[in-house]
């Protein structure tokens, strides 16, 4: 079975990556029911706390990566990210 790793990038206090980190939960918890799917880990990185990040997306948070490419940011469209995830081998 093939692993999806999902990079979600933003900051505290930011409302749309709050909403993105609703987004991604809940396809992640269909896709726990769906026989089949990827195994996916996620691992949440703040542009407060790399400069690198910060230099890279300030303007563009939420950033969401999937095996380290970006998929998608400021808003996650829940369907493309669902379809994406299926796509992962």
């Amino acid at each position: 079975m093939s692993t999806a790793h999902l990079t979600l990038i933003g900051k505290p206090g930011c409302h749309l990556c709050d909403d993105a980190r609703a987004v991604v939960d809940t396809v992640l918890e269909q896709l726990a029911t769906e026989p089949g799917s990827p195994d996916v880990a996620l691992e949440e990185k703040s542009i407060l706390d790399d400069p690198a990040l910060h230099e890279l997306y300030v303007e563009d948070i939420p950033v969401l990566l999937i095996n380290g490419r970006v998929h998608n940011y400021w808003r996650i469209d829940p369907v493309r990210l669902h379809t994406a995830l299926l796509e992962v081998r």
